[in-house]
């Protein structure tokens, strides 16, 4: 069973949200909501969490918040444990609540939090719950839009603190009607399923904990990682090796005198863990099966050959460029 990639560090933004599973309810009445922000607000103080909006729906929820310590995966599994088992006392049923583990992504800075707040204050006029969202008390929505008064585990600062002048409230109730036109313009910044910002952000949270090779029980790392074009890296690769990737790229015929190069580089594209075979192939114009001989060959030729096994290991490095 895969599982999903926590990324956590100090001051990280987050965007989680969870379902009940097979998608059935997770509050019965209002009884297990207030519940449920009563484990929120304990959650808040005893793993030093700030929540910034919310929204509770029949089966399933959003929370956008930013976590002061590197402990995301401590405090919502203590979260959705502690819900769980107060949920089950109360309705006497047992077993899990949740579907699976809980979902999240990173976000890049207040500009995409507040705009991702509209987006989660927007849940219930999605599902079609309300016409109206100021008929939904389930939220934080009235205490952005309105002033209404807020639970004191509730930041609200960070967002509020965006707009100028007194009139705060009117103006986020306005950017929240306007947000469904800009909604898609987001979503263009949601990049992996993991992150909502730049290119920028996503390349430096890449370089800071992306060292690792990819593992086939979190394959969001392999996807993230991935995106390393593999015609830079080659060029970088070939630069090492002092050959020109013009004499072997996208062609199968290769002079004996590049064969060595061209094999040693299929084989450093093949060990980084990154590409199939087929992406390779494509590369360097072979197919699946010639990728897998060569891997083999100069899989046994590096063991043998010092020199070569030098060659490699300088090659190598790049991957924890």
């Amino acid at each position: 069973m895969t599982r999903p990639w926590r990324i956590e560090y100090e001051g990280a933004y987050y965007h989680v949200l969870s379902r009940g599973n097979e998608r059935r309810d997770i509050f019965v009445d209002d009884i297990d909501r207030i519940s449920f922000l009563e484990v929120l607000d304990e959650m808040t103080s005893r793993f030093e969490v700030e929540v910034y909006a919310y929204v509770l729906m029949d089966n399933h929820y959003h929370l956008l918040l930013k976590t002061n310590k590197p402990n995301l995966s401590r405090a919502m599994q203590w979260f959705g444990t502690t819900y769980t088992r107060r949920y089950n006392v109360k309705n006497r049923r047992s077993g899990h609540l949740f579907q699976g583990r809980f979902k999240n992504f990173l976000i890049e800075n207040n500009n995409y939090l507040l705009r991702l707040s509209c987006y989660i204050h927007r849940n219930p006029l999605r599902a079609g719950t309300v016409s109206r969202l100021a008929d939904y008390k389930w939220s934080s929505y009235l205490v952005y839009a309105y002033g209404k008064p807020s639970p004191r585990w509730l930041s609200t600062g960070a967002l509020l603190s965006q707009f100028s002048g007194k009139k705060k409230h009117q103006l986020y109730r306005e950017m929240v009607k306007e947000y469904s036109r800009e909604e898609k313009g987001m979503w263009e910044d949601f990049r992996h399923g993991l992150f909502l910002g730049s290119q920028k952000f996503v390349d430096r949270i890449r370089s800071r904990y992306l060292t690792e090779r990819p593992t086939a029980e979190i394959p969001q790392k392999r996807q993230v990682l991935r995106e390393t074009n593999p015609e830079i890296l080659l060029r970088k690769a070939a630069n090492i090796l002092q050959c020109e990737t013009k004499d072997f790229v996208y062609s199968p015929r290769v002079s004996d005198s590049n064969k060595l190069e061209r094999d040693l580089l299929i084989y450093f594209l093949w060990s980084t863990g990154w590409y199939t075979n087929q992406e390779i192939g494509r590369l360097f114009g072979l197919g699946y099966s010639s990728i897998s001989r060569r891997v083999t060959i100069m899989k046994s030729k590096i063991s043998k050959e010092n020199s070569l096994a030098k060659r490699f290991d300088s090659i190598q490095s790049l991957i924890k460029v």
